[in-house]
């Protein structure tokens, strides 16, 4: 039988795939210490100091081109404490500091159980967006940080309907491993804090912040900052829980000491419920006004 003509877009060289590997250095070439090594499967080569620009491109392009792949346009991020724990768990530990008759441990787990409802309306927003966002054409995808707390309840969420949703790890100190409720196709690991946080941003169509510390904090400030002085496009800012924020921001003493326009504070709305955050985000884009609506698609680089 004849073989076939060769298709006229057939590729001219081998990918860098087939070549990385079909290539098997002779043994004297073989040991680590030796240079044979295709560079870019080299890997103590790519961790070189000098090829910190290099590594940095690949965090930026490989979350970035899955995503793409994944025919993901629109997501809304999930901040939020890591140790704010399940209703279940609190409890759990409530009752053990019951046991043990440690006042500090008991003053410590009363408040957690407090805190643990924030929690369960993360769990139902990150269920309530995924599912109800199902019938519009381009459809939102929860994002966290990927670790436990309020990021595992946004994840949990979606994982709950049925739905995909993405996190966005990273490597600490204490080694900090992904919850179980991201889709594992969509779990990244990050090295460096700034091109993750760029990746929270990057497709997102509202940030809503629950309560939490530093990292909250930073990660919150930041996107603030860059709407607030027109780096990145307006919009929605949602903090859970009033009592908590005003606690620990005094916002109208920004104001009153020039710190911060009048007019900043509009960046923001609170809310107490997961209902109420999608309501301000259906008011905000139209949801309800026509039916399936395309939402704003990711940003370019």
């Amino acid at each position: 039988m004849d073989n076939p003509p060769p298709e006229l877009t057939a590729r001219n060289f081998p990918t860098a795939e087939e070549e990385a590997h079909a290539v098997r250095p002779p043994s004297r070439y073989s040991g680590r210490e030796s240079a044979f090594r295709l560079a870019f499967t080299d890997t103590d080569f790519l961790l070189r100091e000098e090829l910190r620009p290099v590594r940095m491109q690949l965090e930026l392009l490989k979350p970035e081109l899955v995503q793409r792949e994944q025919g993901i346009e629109s997501t809304i991020v999930i901040f939020g404490s890591a140790r704010i724990a399940s209703p279940e768990a609190a409890a759990q530990r409530l009752d053990q500091a019951r046991a043990e008759s440690d006042p500090q441990a008991l003053r410590r787990a009363e408040a957690g159980l407090a805190m643990s409802h924030f929690y369960g309306e993360a769990r139902r927003f990150g269920a309530l967006v995924t599912e109800r966002s199902r019938t519009l054409a381009t459809p939102i995808y929860v994002v966290t940080g990927g670790g436990p707390g309020i990021m595992e309840a946004g994840n949990r969420g979606a994982f709950d309907v049925g739905g995909k949703s993405i996190g966005l790890n990273i490597v600490l100190p204490h080694e900090q491993e992904p919850n179980a409720y991201i889709t594992p196709e969509l779990c990244f690991q990050f090295h460096y804090f700034g091109l993750r946080k760029m990746h929270f941003v990057m497709r997102s169509i509202a940030l809503v912040c629950f309560p939490g510390g530093f990292g909250t904090l930073d990660e919150l400030f930041e996107t603030m900052t860059l709407i607030q002085t027109g780096k990145s496009r307006q919009r929605p800012i949602l903090l859970f829980g009033r009592a908590f924020w005003e606690k620990l921001i005094d916002f109208e003493y920004l104001v009153d000491t020039g710190m911060i326009s009048a007019g900043d504070l509009s960046l923001f709305n609170f809310v107490e419920t997961a209902e109420q955050a999608w309501d301000c985000l259906a008011a905000h884009y139209g949801f309800s006004a026509a039916p399936a609506p395309a939402v704003v698609a990711a940003e370019s680089l």
